[in-house]
This record gives C-alpha cells, sequence and structure tokens, in this order.
C-alpha cells in the first residue's frame, strides 16, 4: 500500500515540483493550496502532511498546531518547509515532527519522510 502525502502549499510551482519528486518516489500525493481545505476535512487522512510555513490565510505553523492539538490527526507526522530564515525554532514550537529550508535537496526531503514514515 502506497503511503498518502499531504502537501499544502499556495505555490503552483513547488507543488508541481513536489508531486512529481514524491510520485517518482512511489507516494501517492494529494495536495491542497489551503489549511481550510484540511480543516474542513475534504481529504483522505494522509499517513504525514507536508506543510509550506507561509500561505495565504492560515500559515502553517497555526495549521500544525490545529492538526496536533486534533484527535484525529494528533498522531500524523507534520513536515514544515520554508524559505523563512530559522524556520527550525518556529516549526518545532507549533508541534511540527520536523522541518525543511527551502532550497532543499530531494534527497533531504526523501530521507525525512523514510524516517517518519518507519
Amino acid at each position: 500500500m502506497k503511503k498518502r502525502i499531504l502537501i499544502t502549499d499556495d505555490d503552483l510551482g513547488i507543488q508541481d515540483v513536489l508531486r512529481c519528486i514524491l510520485e517518482m518516489a512511489g507516494y501517492e500525493v494529494m495536495i491542497t493550496d489551503s489549511g481550510d481545505k484540511i480543516l474542513e476535512n475534504c481529504y483522505e487522512l494522509p499517513h504525514i502532511y507536508l506543510l509550506d510555513k507561509q500561505m495565504a490565510g492560515m500559515d502553517g505553523a497555526d495549521l500544525c498546531k490545529r492538526l496536533k492539538s486534533a484527535e484525529s490527526t494528533k498522531g500524523i507526522p507534520v513536515i514544515m518547509v520554508s524559505a523563512t530564515p530559522g524556520l527550525g525554532p518556529i516549526a518545532l514550537s507549533a508541534g511540527a515532527d520536523d522541518f525543511l529550508e527551502k532550497p532543499f535537496q530531494r534527497k533531504e526531503l526523501l530521507q525525512k519522510l523514510e524516517n517518519l514514515l518507519k
């Protein structure tokens, strides 16, 4: 069974790149451009969330806090992604399981996913 990854990013270019990388690695990929859609339960629960830190409306840190406080999603790993300098403390204080600063290497992303999906 393929592991499901839900990407939340409002940049279409980043969505396409991540979809390509992850599908080539054998993952099932779902994408949304808004944290609100995730909170409205518009998607099947993933095995892991990949959240952009900076989005229009609710940012990734706020979304992460809400996911980690909800009974149905609190056990699902979250990786926060951003070009924001100093992302680590922000991501970890929001409850993220890991983080990636842009630009990142394909291998680094896949390794973090593999570690959290074990």
